[in-house]
């Protein structure tokens, strides 16, 4: 009889980031355990939390000047996402920087 090949945790469609956010809150402890395994087991990739580990401690701190009618803008759009509004703003740069990216060729 073949041996049975390991489930996955299977994430969920959500219908809101808040959805979302909330999903990965409850099951952290459980993405915790599995991220550990893959570390063990060294199935973990390039693209995957490894990357994301590494940028994170690549970052430096800067200091820029944005309105204050932005920030509270960026902040009210972050909690209806359910995230700190400094994550959102990061990731709306990000972005804006891909996509920046892509039109440049």
């Amino acid at each position: 009889m073949p041996e049975k090949k390991p489930t996955r945790p299977v994430v969920p469609k959500f219908a809101t980031e808040a959805e979302e956010a909330k999903w990965w809150y409850e099951n952290r402890r459980m993405v915790e355990d599995e991220f550990r395994k893959a570390m063990k087991e060294g199935s973990i990739r390039r693209g995957t939390a490894e990357r994301l580990v590494r940028e994170a401690r690549e970052s430096r701190n800067i200091t820029i000047r944005i309105p204050v009618v932005d920030i509270e803008r960026a902040r009210e759009l972050a909690e209806k996402k359910g995230i700190g509004y400094q994550t959102y703003m990061k990731m709306l740069l990000h972005e804006a920087l891909d996509r920046e990216r892509r039109r440049a060729g």
